[in-house]
């Protein structure tokens, strides 16, 4: 019986996806549903498995955990690039790697979710609502003020289209921007210092490669607008995390929306969390019931198709 383990399942939902009693003569199945403290404690857990289904960018499948697991064969995560598996060792230790394909819009929509809950004050009036206050704060409107995108992506595409529906402004900077992509879609080239000094709001979507890390740092929040909004729900190192936290500290900027961090889950007592400007999230950019019920299903397909050698979506 082929030993799998599935990991970081924090809503119990594989169960719920996966017919488990259809497989009981052929796979035995074990579900994680918290984060593991540390890499003895992955080993420890992991070491009698020989499949690992597993969400990308949740707990790092480093070399030491690779080359502790003398059992392992097959790795499927969700989506079809993971920056939390060391590919290398992957490699040298002859375990294949497989994927499965993503619905990108929920990621636009939850953009959207924050760039709303920011400039309308959502978590502070539903807050002092249930305290028994009414109307304490004043919002602003999105028709007419500029939004600045770095990245015109999959994803940031869909964020503009929705930004036109609102009668906004809509720019983008990118190493890699596609002018005629950009004009297709009446979105404005802008150098990244302009699109910083001139955007009401500016929402990251990059792939994060060592190019944007720490692309956003204090030199960058300190051109922002102080009026100006920053939202990240692409991944938390794009961000410098201590400099954010100074920029909200100090009122440089009014305000972030995050659904990324460069720890996840975030510590109970990072200082993001006490901000009264920060918006938070716990990465539920990619959490919806259609794509994990995508995830689960091609899992499994990649699993039956690598024991009838004919693998599905394999990464390496």
């Amino acid at each position: 019986m082929i030993k799998i383990a599935v990991l970081d399942d924090y809503q119990n939902i594989f169960k719920q996806i996966i017919e488990i009693e259809k497989f009981k003569n052929k796979y035995y199945f074990k579900i994680f549903n918290r984060t593991f403290i540390n890499e003895n404690e992955v080993i420890e857990a992991l070491e009698d498995f020989e499949v690992l289904f597993i969400m990308r960018e949740r707990t790092p499948i480093t070399k030491s955990i690779i080359e502790s697991l003398p059992k392992l064969k097959y790795i499927m995560t969700s989506g079809m690039r993971n920056k939390a598996i060391d590919l290398e060792a992957i490699k040298k230790k002859g375990v294949r790697v497989f994927g499965t394909e993503i619905n990108s819009n929920p990621a636009a929509e939850i953009t959207w979710t924050l760039i709303l809950g920011l400039l309308r004050n959502v978590k502070q009036e539903i807050d002092n609502m249930f305290q028994g206050y009414w109307q304490t704060t004043i919002g602003y409107e999105l028709k007419g003020k500029l939004l600045g995108l770095i990245g015109l992506g999959k994803i940031g595409t869909q964020v503009a289209k929705v930004a036109k529906a609102f009668g906004m402004e809509v720019c983008a900077w990118s190493e890699n921007l596609n002018l005629s992509h950009a004009k297709s879609l009446g979105v404005l080239p802008m150098s990244k210092e302009d699109l910083l000094k001139n955007s009401d709001i500016i929402s990251i979507h990059l792939v994060l490669g060592d190019r944007y890390i720490d692309l956003i740092t204090k030199n960058e929040l300190a051109m922002m607008k102080k009026t100006s909004f920053l939202i990240n729900t692409s991944r938390g190192p794009i961000i410098n995390e201590n400099d954010l936290v100074n920029a909200l500290k100090d009122e440089i900027i009014a305000g972030a929306g995050l659904d990324v961090f460069n720890t996840e889950p975030l510590p109970q007592d990072h200082k993001l969390r006490f901000l009264p400007n920060a918006l938070l999230m716990p990465h539920l950019g990619y959490v919806t019931a259609e794509n994990y019920s995508l995830f689960y299903s091609q899992m499994m397909e990649n699993l039956e198709g690598c024991l009838n050698n004919k693998p599905l979506r394999e990464i390496l």
